[in-house]
């Protein structure tokens, strides 16, 4: 029988949220004391400056000073350039005032 007509709850436990669900494994965040970035610099004049960036931010890095190496700092830059959410002004609706100011609505002039 089904449990619609006779029984009140559910003869099954709900899931868990660690088999269905959410995750709660998530992955480390780069940038934190678990996760750090991996940078390398030429010279110890820039660790300096990296970790003043580093602190400013609150993030953190293992640095390498190595002159016989290009500096890699991407993932610090990926961290600083993020790309900003755009929001637009919303479009007049039909009977506001047309925005190229002709004086006439919007639905008789630009629709």
């Amino acid at each position: 029988m089904s449990d619609k007509f006779f029984f009140k709850g559910r003869k099954e436990k709900k899931p868990k949220h660690s088999s269905y669900g959410f995750n709660t494994k998530r992955v480390l965040k780069s940038g934190s004391e678990d996760a750090p970035l991996q940078l390398s610099v030429q010279t110890q004049v820039r660790k300096e400056e990296i970790l003043l960036l580093l602190k400013e931010h609150a993030l953190f890095a293992c640095i390498e000073i190595n002159a016989d190496i290009d500096e890699n700092i991407l993932q610090l830059q990926g961290f600083l350039n993020k790309p900003q959410t755009v929001s637009v002004s919303s479009k007049p609706k039909r009977n506001d005032l047309c925005p190229c100011e002709s004086g006439k609505k919007y639905k008789k002039c630009c629709a």
